[in-house]
């Protein structure tokens, strides 16, 4: 073999092996990529929308009577945010809401119309978080439409010829009217004591008593089936409304949200339309 021909084999060889060398370098580096990649992927974290949990399932809200067209309209709005979810509610006397979840009622959430009918709750430990009060409400007097008794005052209800009804005085609403006639004492005998706000508001609406005290939301909330009279004794008989996540609570999860909502800016928007006065800070 000639020089000529055996320099030009060993070129030959040489770029065969430079590129085998080249090869397996660029298999490396795409192994070493791709594990980098892998190892990236793995280490990256979930969103904390897909690791929160999806809200489901049905929540049950017991709440005093005071409370349906706003609880109601809130319940709507939770059920339209997360599909999947209902909210159904048990409205009534803050005392018998209270005394049916002592008694092992399941429910997720206790909205009462004062500190005291919640306490019937807490003490029983029953309730999981602390309560916290989410709005206010202040008494008023709802007469037939036009007030044909031309009542004007708390002190007109006692006039012997007036059919007043009144919440019972273990309801909050009941306990709040005594308080004002106490403090402005009066004595006043009614034709009845219901068992809630909106049972003493019926009686009027149907023409079965001339007078009924109420809360100011349930006035607003019958429109022109009856007619209010404030009084300023109303002021010293405000009641807090508490809310609270129940300890055995089925659905806590959908029960947090709704408790939420309801102290949100976008609740209280709803309740103070309503009529409700906002929570002191």
């Amino acid at each position: 073999m000639t020089r000529s021909a055996r320099r030009t084999r060993r070129t030959t060889r040489s770029l065969q092996v430079a590129g085998v060398s080249a090869a397996a370098l660029l298999a490396l580096s795409a192994c070493s990529s791709s594990d980098d990649a892998s190892s990236d992927s793995s280490s990256t974290p979930k969103s904390s929308a897909s690791s929160s949990p999806k809200l489901t399932g049905t929540v049950t809200v017991f709440a005093a009577a005071s409370l349906k067209e706003s609880f109601t309209s809130l319940g709507k709005e939770l059920e339209q945010a997360h599909p999947g979810t209902k909210v159904t509610f048990n409205f009534g006397g803050s005392d018998t809401l209270a005394a049916s979840i002592t008694g092992g009622a399941p429910a997720d959430v206790f909205a009462a119309a004062s500190p005291k009918t919640m306490a019937i709750v807490t003490d029983k430990k029953d309730a999981a978080t602390t309560p916290a009060t989410f709005v206010r409400n202040q008494l008023e007097i709802a007469t037939l439409p036009g007030n044909p008794d031309k009542v004007s005052s708390l002190k007109d209800l006692t006039k012997s010829d007036l059919k007043v009804v009144l919440c019972d005085k273990t309801v909050p609403c009941g306990a709040a009217a005594q308080k004002a006639l106490d403090a402005s004492h009066l004595k006043l005998t009614p034709v009845s004591y219901e068992q809630d706000v909106k049972s003493a508001l019926t009686k009027v609406e149907l023409k079965e008593a001339d007078a009924a005290v109420v809360y100011k939301t349930d006035v607003k909330a019958a429109g022109d089936k009856v007619e209010g009279v404030e009084f300023p004794e109303s002021a010293d008989a405000i009641n807090d409304y508490p809310i609270a996540l129940l300890k055995d609570a089925p659905n806590a999860e959908a029960a947090k949200a709704f408790i939420a909502l309801v102290q949100s800016p976008e609740g209280q928007k709803v309740l103070t339309a309503a009529g409700f006065l906002k929570p002191t800070a």
